[in-house]
């Protein structure tokens, strides 16, 4: 077991194997202090890690302790139920989680909730809405729509050309990455009849769909599986940059490294890296740290304000907002340089390196 802490903080005794357990002493005597757990999908994905350091050092300012539990993969909810078992046994006063899978978790999220603790959702909203006493999101669906509609303007004319690979998360549909999928063929004039999972779509320019987990190795397989069924391929889309750099991979391994359009979403520092070196060409930054610095506040306010937390217009969460990042701008789809999606990152990309 590993736990970790700035200089003047004072270590309990963990109760669960690999948490982090961060506790400030400058907490005033009379208070209650207050205990959150932060659930994260996996530390594979650098997003989670910098949404794990962001959250340590938010927790230090607002004198919370802060338990962390993280999956081993993109879609491990196994790992989350086990995870919030035990933040209820630690008797946290809140969970703040990002859900590895948006149906099969909300039976644990109520029967914390039945505990007396405050359940924060972020970047993946439930499929139910309104279980979660609060979310901050991502909306994912405008992200995909947004990556598709810079493609299809990219094409043009010969828009009728193209060959498009999928390389999608898992087949739980968690919501996030059919909202992703179907965003961007939708985004790019593709119809999909049945919103809730992805390939439903009847088009013959998409090749196929395949399974990343949000991971480089499956990314690299996928695409490699993909090139077999159609050598043609002249687009891939990507449900994160991990599985785009593994993508990248297979496409330069095949000598198609500078003649594929390759797309994604998030913004990671290392995704912003590869739209300069040209291994990407465009994704869609959304802003993670944002949407765990107002669930920490929202989870905090609640518990000793009352205040409900905020809900975007027309939408059953928070809408934290995305932004179009590509060296090659097109007209008609707003959008921002890898280096100005850089200097917006600041110390964040230069600490993450």
């Amino acid at each position: 077991m590993r736990l970790s802490a700035r200089t003047g903080t004072v270590l309990a005794g963990a109760l669960l194997a690999g948490l982090t357990l961060v506790v400030t002493p400058t907490i005033p005597a009379s208070s209650k202090q207050l205990t959150f757990s932060l659930i994260t999908k996996t530390y594979e994905n650098p997003v989670f890690v910098l949404e794990k350091q962001e959250a340590i050092a938010k927790a230090q300012t607002m004198g919370i302790k802060l338990l962390t539990f993280t999956g081993k993969y993109d879609g491990d909810n196994a790992s989350h139920v086990t995870d919030i078992e035990d933040s209820i046994a630690a008797r946290v006063d809140a969970i703040i989680i990002v859900p590895n899978d948006t149906k099969a978790i909300i039976p644990q999220i109520q029967e914390a909730q039945r505990a007396g603790i405050k359940v924060i959702v972020y970047d993946s909203p439930l499929d139910t809405p309104g279980i979660a006493d609060g979310t901050f999101a991502t909306n994912n669906y405008a992200a995909g729509e947004l990556i598709g509609r810079w493609v299809k303007a990219t094409f043009g004319a010969n828009v009728g050309k193209a060959r498009i690979a999928m390389l999608d998360a898992d087949t739980l549909m968690v919501s996030n990455d059919v909202a992703r999928d179907t965003g961007f063929l939708n985004g790019f004039g593709i119809a999909t009849p049945n919103p809730k999972v992805w390939g439903s779509e009847h088009d013959p320019r998409v090749i196929g769909h395949q399974i990343t987990k949000g991971s480089a190795s499956l990314g690299q397989s996928a695409m490699e599986d993909l090139l077999e069924r159609d050598p043609a391929i002249n687009v891939v889309y990507s449900m994160n940059e991990q599985a785009a750099a593994g993508a990248a991979q297979a496409l330069k391994s095949a000598g198609r490294a500078r003649d594929v359009l390759s797309v994604s979403i998030d913004g990671t520092c290392a995704g912003l890296q590869m739209i300069k070196d040209g291994t990407l060409s465009a994704t869609v930054m959304q802003f993670w740290l944002k949407m765990v610095d107002m669930s920490m506040d929202a989870a905090y306010n609640l518990l000793t304000k009352g205040e409900k937390p905020p809900v975007s217009p027309g939408l059953t969460y928070y809408d934290t907002g995305v932004t179009l990042v590509t060296n090659h701008p097109v007209s008609g789809v707003p959008s921002i340089s890898a280096d100005e999606a850089l200097k917006l990152r600041g110390a964040m990309c230069t600490k993450s390196g």
